[in-house]
């Protein structure tokens, strides 16, 4: 509740500020943010509860890891090319995909985190039960909306009448009627644990400890520091151009909850904390079945390394470049340490290993090639946005080194969860996932999904085989491609396609009606160039879209 006080406050200081240049502003404003941040207490032990002391006389349930990281450029393994042109290997997150399925056309549920989470949490469109928007503070809004980059030809705008219809922030939540991953696995007798980053609401209710989890450590937002920022091992990078960055620095805590407790701080890097309490919650369990949900906030803004990891690529000249770079090296060793956990703990062939990222890399940092070959950039549809990372291992319930090519998404996982574990799905909803399990086993052939879809407010997207549109009606502007011979959508072929385009629309309308209205209305509106990241030259003719939040 301290934290949005505080934000409550930097709200109306920034109406205050408005006469002041940016850079005053914002000195004021960390200033302020600073000085009110949350207490958090020093760190303390996490006792993890240990399961039974020996291994059951049977053969019991797989257990289920999923691996859900965070704003991750398609481009940043060396599966797909690597980051930095590929100077900085990942082993580890490659071996998942490489020792089990890669899914080639791997889409997350939505091009921005909280919808993304909610999907997949749920194995439904978020948009079924309300949950449309990303959930974030009125004052960052009001700050993305008004504050454009500089030198921008096309402005944000932000809805200052609809604050009014807006709860607050805790109560922006994963209705209590929707059912999760986590509580579907209580009932199959797992132990649940949950690591990171959480983001589906934070009032009583809405926490991961209640929704299913019986043990979670991490923070509730979407977003929080790795290390503070003056420490002496972290490196960090900021983009001056960036709203979104300016807001983070300044009102972020470095701090994690253990099951609801008071604040308290990490030991060391972010990530490097969670896997290492992640590694002694899969020793302590090792002898039943456990769901552990891994969502660490790496390569999410802001952008800090740990010294170590930067000092390791001294070949990469630019500095916010090595900072990110730097990220995806930690991530990947500690998404290592979890596997060499599981191969000493004898657990490796009876663990189903999901990976994937919440949605695609971020424009707004600035970075040319992070989703490259693929066109935009997170808050868009363009592949760039949605297409991610999406990997599967089990050595004991699926063939190894396969690749998928029809195209899947995280509204499966619930359902191929469930599979795994033997969990009856819900009967009294649509759920609108497959169990991918036996299309990987060749138990079924064809296509998991004829039609997928996303939907962002006013802007939207379907695919239909492989052909996909884009509609952007604020702008009153449609994209089609032919994914088939254009993966990369190069061409829009909306002219040429007037019936096409006329029949994937109705399909999006049909969507519409399947869907209910927003639970919080949008409050901004705001550009994403396609072909090129902030904090470079727009010009006239550049392709965007309009995304709302």
């Amino acid at each position: 509740m301290k934290i949005i006080k505080v934000l409550a406050l930097v709200s109306l200081v920034l109406v205050g500020l408005g006469a002041l240049a940016w850079s005053n502003r914002f000195a004021i404003l960390s200033f302020i943010a600073q000085s009110r941040l949350p207490d958090v207490a020093p760190n303390r032990p996490v006792t993890w509860l240990e399961g039974p002391a020996d291994p059951p006389p049977a053969r019991r349930q797989p257990n289920v890891i999923l691996i859900l990281v965070d704003d991750m450029g398609f481009n940043d393994l060396t599966l797909n090319g690597g980051v930095a042109g590929g100077v900085v290997p990942t082993p580890n997150m490659d071996s998942l995909g490489r020792e089990g399925v890669i899914f080639e056309n791997g889409y997350a549920g939505n091009a921005t985190c909280a919808p993304s989470r909610a999907s997949l949490m749920t194995g439904r469109y978020a948009t079924r039960f309300g949950f449309e928007f990303t959930p974030a503070p009125v004052a960052f809004q009001r700050m993305v909306g008004t504050e454009a980059e500089p030198g921008s030809i096309v402005k944000p705008r932000f809805f200052g009448d609809r604050v009014k219809d807006v709860p607050p922030m805790e109560a922006l939540a994963v209705p209590a009627s929707e059912i999760m991953v986590p509580e579907l696995l209580q009932k199959q007798g797992y132990h649940t644990l949950h690591f990171g980053k959480w983001h589906l609401g934070a009032k009583p209710g809405a926490r991961p400890e209640d929704r299913g989890f019986d043990e979670s450590l991490g923070f509730m937002a979407g977003a929080s520091l790795f290390l503070p920022v003056n420490d002496k091992t972290v490196v960090n990078a900021k983009q001056p151009w960036d709203p979104i960055d300016r807001f983070l620095w300044p009102n972020l805590p470095y701090m994690v909850q253990f099951n609801g407790s008071e604040m308290f701080a990490p030991k060391g890097y972010m990530t490097d904390y969670l896997t290492d309490e992640a590694v002694k919650a899969i020793r302590a369990n090792r002898n039943r079945p456990f769901f552990m949900y891994f969502s660490p906030n790496a390569i999410h803004t802001p952008l800090q390394a740990t010294r170590e990891d930067y000092d390791a690529l001294p070949q990469i000249q630019d500095h916010r470049l090595r900072v990110y770079a730097a990220m995806v090296r930690n991530l990947d060793r500690n998404v290592g340490k979890l596997l060499e956990t599981l191969r000493r703990e004898g657990l490796e062939k009876d663990t189903l290993i999901i990976f994937s990222s919440d949605n695609g890399g971020a424009g707004y940092i600035g970075l040319e090639d992070i989703n490259k070959p693929l066109r935009g950039w997170k808050s868009t549809f363009f592949e760039g946005g949605i297409r991610t990372p999406f990997y599967m291992k089990w050595p004991g319930g699926m063939p190894s080194g396969q690749r998928f090519a029809a195209p899947v998404t995280h509204v499966d996982i619930f359902s191929t969860i469930a599979g795994a574990a033997g969990a009856p799905l819900p009967a009294d909803r649509e759920i609108d996932g497959v169990n991918l399990l036996p299309y990987v086993t060749g138990a079924k052939d064809g296509r998991p999904h004829q039609v997928l879809f996303w939907r962002s407010g006013q802007y939207k997207a379907v695919r239909d085989g492989d052909w996909k549109l884009q509609s952007n009606e604020a702008r009153s502007k449609v994209w089609l491609h032919n994914l088939a011979v254009d993966p990369y959508e190069k061409t829009d072929l909306s002219a040429q396609e007037p019936e096409r385009v006329k029949a994937m629309l109705a399909l999006l309308a049909q969507q519409d009606a399947r869907s209910v209205k927003p639970l919080w209305p949008s409050l901004l509106q705001g550009p994403v160039f396609i072909d090129h990241p902030s904090g470079r030259p727009q010009k006239a003719g550049d392709e965007y879209i309009l995304w709302d939040n």
